[in-house]
């Protein structure tokens, strides 16, 4: 090898081996290798018996010496692992061979004890091509021996490399329309392709691919097209796309030629259609057809249009690389006798913000500055300044500055040049700078005004003079830092896309980001599902029956679909439609010509699959009615109909979950009206059967397609209708296992992670501490664990070569931990199968990568570990609400809602019911009895032993009417209570405890509460003390005058009440006027009487008078508040005319409040100091309210069987 590093050499003395001068600013070891050669590995030592040596290295090729690219392995790793001694040998094999002559080892880090020191050795073979060399205004056609070729399998290969980022590389085409073009357009490869006739079907069989990215980098890029029929493979560069081509038909009609390098205009050789390709192409191969050495050698199958010479041309074109966004910089003198400026130059970048150059002009603090805004160029002077267009797209731009006079002009590529006018005359001072700013200028007033330029450029002209950059680099002109010169740097951050689920990648010089609006997915790599997996999820978030959309698979590359949740007290039906749910009648059909109907799903099928696995049971019912039209052939048993599950596969059961046999619901319940048959049509009666049944098989729904066969003959009808896909339950959900000792571990196959890994479970523990979750490798591994000090926290270890990451891992607690990094791992273990504390505790839901983990199934043949998760009702989650009681399931838990006021799966559904005039409805006790001395296990549960008289009352109501009766009991001793609407809409709660004694009246609130507004009412009596709450703004106590009880309860009423002996008038009047508005949620102790009057129609206990209709006072509330604003309006509009009367008024108003500020003052001062005596009083009257205490109660009940509490990470 030949050594070309500056001011290095290899040392005899005392060590052999290379190693660079410590002033050396050029630190590398070239390799010359003579001529082209095939690289296969490489290898290094450190010099020989001395303390130096690389630890670390980048590759460099080049075919010339001068434009470099760097090596990168498969995963985008860019630096080789070096020595860690001077004698032993590192071998690296290339994960791809490069054809080059000139190597380049940098060096990245080196001995910390010593000194940069390498000893290097290439591996490879001889390698020799045929190469064409294409001027841009040349071409290659390849003629054929007949007019034209019709194929059905093509594959063009080829290598290429180019200076110009678009031409035409490959082109055919026919007089039917087909063609095939292969085309650099800004530096990405596209395949255009259409094998339809483009009259007769003008766009179904075009297909168009793009793949590559900065391919006009003056470096080598292989190409393979293989078409076989309609499938396409597309590679460029070890990227591969497949993709198929529309239309029907499957070969490819070129006539003539194919073209190489252009598409000549027909008649007029050197013309072209498109830009042609301006650069080298080498191992031109078409169907085996080496196209190169064909036209070498001047076979009469080529036609040569134009210049086309058979070495490769070289472009002398020098690129420099900014590596720092904040301290790179190229500062060059200038001529102090010019009186003018020009600078011209190509730069390219991805980031939006930088400062491209700076010039100081000769007048004092006088600068002109190019910088990247937002993407855009903006030359500045002063307050004046010029702007281009977006620029910040990877692609190579040319700008010129031309400054003399009083202008300054800017041009961008092919643009017009823009002026600027200056109101003095300009002159350049001593020196620019490209790039930012060098801290040395910082006190002359030189300052990036966001960041430095980070990015390539080349062909810099100072003056009509280009700039020399091996001047530059050798320190001869000019000064710079944070260089890299003969290289462009420059990557495709987006290539391959990282951004999964259709998200869209963008990027800057150092990192790419995702953008997932639209996508449904969340995350820096658009990875996280935003829905639920199922419907049995949206239940747990307190969710109503309705349309969700859910995503079954999660993170896998299944989108989400809507579905309908039927969401019950018992179980939760996810119901998927098809476009066909109506009763077919069908007629006239045959084996010959049957009767089809193809069922298309509002989800995929692949969705379905997904859905159906997750689910615990699915079924499908298929109601068919049939008159003389048969299932099955009486004689030999052959269908005469049948239905097609998911796979394609005929199915001809008709009912039940048992594939195989060949029958109908009324064989397995063994009720068929002809026990010859096993299906009540094949009797083939000409009355009316029915053979109606229920799908249940999971492997075979949903049923994708029914085909009817046997309603030709005379009489012969059939009616069916395929209903919906209903699936309950989540597989998965649920799915947990207890760990019992700190040794066991349930393990799991192999972990594929590529670009991205996330992970989420659910888990309790009483633990401190713990290892949830660890992924093994050889060298790497992740691992996320429970830590005392830290709470909870995840690890990732990489080696330094064997994982790259894409994003940084993150971890939240109650939402999904994701974890990004591409890794081959060993084994998976849930708990630890290394050195570390175990875990104690349950885990359920483990879902890595869209993919639910078994845990159930491997708990059962692990030790230590134990199948499910006990204690869900009694983890501190509020689970079940409004005194539901949650009940314990083997797969989860439900919440019985039968002494609450409210319903649904979470007891969180308001009841609601509206009431007419005279309606009203009574709950009667069952037997006299005392509240507090029912000692049912329900009421014992309930009820705490801290006071003989207690009642807790809770409802909601909208009304308009007054008076009005809401809610009143009444005992078998002439007691009874009362809450009441006064003939002015204030509410008043009336207690009379003793008939000898004038009752208790209180009235919490002056305000008309008959607004039509939905009002919520909370009392609580604890003894003498009530507590009030109206709405959430209003809370009060009172004391009633006695502390007895209400004795032996007999009834409850909502609403009217008629002819009640010992009842005061005004609760007599409002009774008689009942009410007329909604009640909802109203709960009386334990007793909960407008659900049970719902609930319990025709019991005995409840009495109904009247029409209750089911209602949501909710939305009543809503519409008669619009309703109310819409009246405002008018009322405003109609007051228009009084608009003098209303300023006289207003003058007025505005006197008293001046008088009324100056009172106003006084009294607060006056109130402020009141205040401040009874805060003591207050704060001794308001202790903890009785039913404060009753839900802490409660809740220290629930905790007291199991502390853990249940997290999500």
């Amino acid at each position: 090898f030949q050594s070309e590093s500056t001011q290095s050499e290899i040392s005899h003395n005392g060590g052999g081996g290379w190693a660079p001068e410590r002033t050396d600013r050029l630190r590398w070891l070239q390799v010359d290798l003579r001529e082209r050669v095939e690289v296969t590995a490489v290898a290094t030592q450190g010099r020989f018996g001395s303390p130096d040596w690389v630890t670390s290295y980048m590759l460099l090729y080049s075919d010339t010496g001068r434009a470099w690219k760097q090596f990168r392995q498969e995963d985008n790793i860019g630096t080789f692992p070096g020595n860690t001694n001077s004698d032993g040998t590192v071998h690296h094999k290339l994960s791809h061979s490069i054809r080059t002559r000139f190597l380049r080892f940098l060096p990245v880090d080196w001995s910390p004890g010593g000194w940069m020191g390498l000893r290097v050795e290439v591996y490879g073979c001889a390698y020799k091509s045929d190469v064409a060399d294409f001027n841009g205004r040349s071409s290659l056609l390849y003629r054929f021996n007949q007019k034209s070729t019709s194929t059905v399998k093509d594959v063009i290969s080829l290598r290429f490399k180019s200076q110009r980022a678009d031409g035409v590389l490959v082109h055919g085409e026919g007089q039917r329309g087909d063609y095939i073009t292969l085309e650099l357009h800004k530096g990405r490869l596209s395949l255009h392709i259409n094998l339809d006739d483009a009259k007769m079907h003008p766009s179904s069989g075009h297909v168009s691919v793009f793949l590559g990215s900065l391919l006009d980098d003056q470096h080598w890029h292989s190409v393979l097209i293989e078409r076989f029929n309609k499938q396409i493979n597309f590679t460029v560069d070890r990227l591969t796309k497949h993709v198929r081509t529309g239309g029907l038909d499957d070969s490819l009609e070129v006539d003539y030629e194919l073209s190489f390098g252009g598409i000549p205009l027909p008649g007029k050789p050197g013309t072209f259609l498109r830009k042609n390709f301006h650069g080298c192409m080498e191992n031109l191969y078409y169907n085996g057809v080496n196209i190169i050495d064909l036209a070498k050698r001047r076979k009469p199958q080529i036609y040569s249009v134009g210049n086309v010479t058979f070495t490769c041309s070289e472009p002398q074109l020098v690129s420099a690389t900014f590596l720092s966004s904040s301290s790179s910089f190229l500062s060059l003198p200038l001529d102090a006798a010019t009186e003018t400026l020009s600078v011209t130059f190509q730069f390219q970048t991805w980031n939006r913000e930088g400062m491209l150059l700076s010039a100081w002009l000769r007048r004092e603090s006088e600068r002109l500055l190019l910088l990247l805004v937002h993407g855009q160029l903006r030359l500045t002077h002063h307050r004046s300044a010029l702007q281009s267009q977006a620029l910040s797209d990877g692609q190579w731009h040319t700008v010129s500055i031309s400054m003399g006079g009083f202008q300054v002009s800017l041009s961008v590529d092919d643009k017009p040049p823009s002026t600027m006018q200056l109101k003095d005359i300009a002159q350049p001072g001593r020196s620019l700078v490209i790039g930012g700013c060098p801290s040395v200028l910082t006190n002359q007033g030189c300052r990036n005004p966001t960041m430095a330029y980070q990015g390539c450029m080349r062909s810099v002209i100072i003056n009509n003079q280009p700039i020399n950059f091996n001047l530059v680099q050798q320190g001869l002109l000019g000064n710079y830092s944070k260089l890299q010169f003969d290289i462009c740097g420059i990557r495709d951050r987006c290539l391959p896309n990282y951004c999964e689920h259709d998200g869209e990648c963008s990027q800057s010089w150092n990192t790419f980001f995702c953008d997932c609006s639209g996508t449904g997915y969340t995350g820096a790599t658009c990875h996280n599902s935003i829905f639920e997996p199922s419907c049995e999820a949206h239940r747990l978030t307190g969710s109503a029956s309705g349309f969700f959309s859910i995503d079954p698979d999660g993170s896998g590359p299944l989108k989400s679909t809507v579905v309908y949740c039927n969401i019950t007290d018992d179980k939760v039906w996810t119901v998927v439609n098809h476009n066909s749910t109506e009763m077919v009648r069908v007629q006239g059909s045959s084996l010959q010509k049957p009767h089809v109907m193809k069922f298309n799903y509002s989800a995929s099928l692949e969705q379905l699959r997904t859905l159906v696995s997750k689910s615990e049971q699915c079924q499908q019912e298929v109601v068919y009615l049939c008159r003389k039209s048969r299932l099955f052939n009486t004689w030999d048993g052959t269908p005469l109909s049948w239905w097609l599950d998911r796979a394609g596969e005929r199915r001809t059961y008709w009912g039940g979950f048992l594939p195989g046999v060949q029958q109908c619901a009324c064989s397995l319940d063994e009720n068929c009206i002809d026990m010859n048959h096993f299906c009540n049509c094949d009797a083939d009666r000409s009355s009316w059967e029915n053979d109606t049944g229920v799908l249940s098989y999971k492997e075979h729904l949903p049923v994708t397609e029914i085909l009817i066969g046997d309603t030709n003959r005379s009489g012969s009808e059939a009616i069916y209708r395929v209903g919906s896909l209903h699936c309950y339950g989540d597989r998965f959900l649920w799915n947990a296992a207890s760990f019992y000792q700190e040794s066991s571990y349930l393990h799991f196959p192999t972990l594929q992670a590529e670009l991205s890994v996330d992970t989420s479970l659910y888990f309790k523990t009483t633990a401190p501490s713990g290892v949830f979750l660890e992924h093994l490798g050889t060298k790497d591994f992740i691992r996320v664990e429970l830590s005392a000090s830290t709470n909870l926290s995840t690890t990732l270890y990489q080696h330094k070569c064997g994982i790259k990451m894409v994003k940084v891992p993150h971890i939240h607690v109650a939402s999904v931990a994701s974890l990004s990094g591409k890794s081959s791992f060993s084994e998976l273990c849930r708990g630890t199968a290394s050195r570390q504390r175990g875990f104690l505790g349950c885990i359920r839901s483990l879902n890595i990568n869209g993919m639910t983990l078994d845990l159930e199934e491997r708990a059962k043949m692990t030790p230590g570990v134990s199948s499910g998760c006990p204690g869900h009702c009694s983890s501190q989650n509020s689970l079940c609400h409004n005194r539901g009681k949650c009940i314990e399931k083997s797969s989860g838990y439900v919440c019985d809602c039968t002494h609450s006021a409210y319903g649904g799966p979470n007891c969180k559904k308001e009841v609601s019911v509206s009431f007419e005039s005279g309606s009203s409805v009574t709950y009667t006790f069952q037997e006299p009895f005392s509240v507090m001395r029912n000692h049912s296990r329900q009421s014992s549960a309930i009820f705490a032993q801290s006071s003989n008289s207690r009642e807790s009352i809770a409802f909601s109501f909208l009304t308009t009417q007054t008076p009005a009766m809401l809610l009143t009991v009444n005992t078998y001793h002439q007691q009874y209570m009362a809450i009441i609407l006064a003939h002015n809409g204030s509410l008043q709660i009336w207690y009379r405890l003793n008939r000898d004694k004038e009752p208790d009246i209180f009235t919490p609130m002056s305000l008309n509460l008959a607004n039509g507004e939905l009002h919520r009412v909370q009392i609580h009596r604890e003894g003498r003390d009530m507590y009030v709450q109206i709405d959430k703004d209003t809370n009060l106590k009172y004391s009633l005058s006695t502390d007895k009880e209400l004795i032996t309860i007999r009834s409850l009423t909502l609403g009217k009440v008629t002819g009640r002996a010992g009842v005061d008038e005004e609760v007599l009047q409002a009774g008689s006027r009942g009410f007329i508005g909604c009640l909802s949620s109203v709960q009386f102790n334990h007793l909960a009487p407008l659900k049970a009057a719902i609930l319990n129609r025709g019991s005995s206990l409840v009495n109904v008078l009247g029409n209750l209709v089911e209602s949501n006072c909710g939305e009543l509330a809503d519409k008669s508040s619009s309703r109310s604003f819409r009246g405002k309006k008018l009322t405003n509009a109609a007051q228009s005319d009084s608009a003098v009367i209303g300023g006289l008024i207003a003058a007025v108003v505005l006197i008293t409040l001046c008088a009324l500020g100056v009172m106003t003052r006084f009294l607060y001062r006056h109130r402020h100091e009141r205040t401040r005596q009874m805060a003591s009083v207050k704060e001794k009257d308001h202790q903890p309210r009785p039913e404060l205490r009753y839900r802490a109660e409660l809740d220290l009940h629930s905790a007291m069987r199991d502390s853990r509490k249940e997290y999500f990470i």
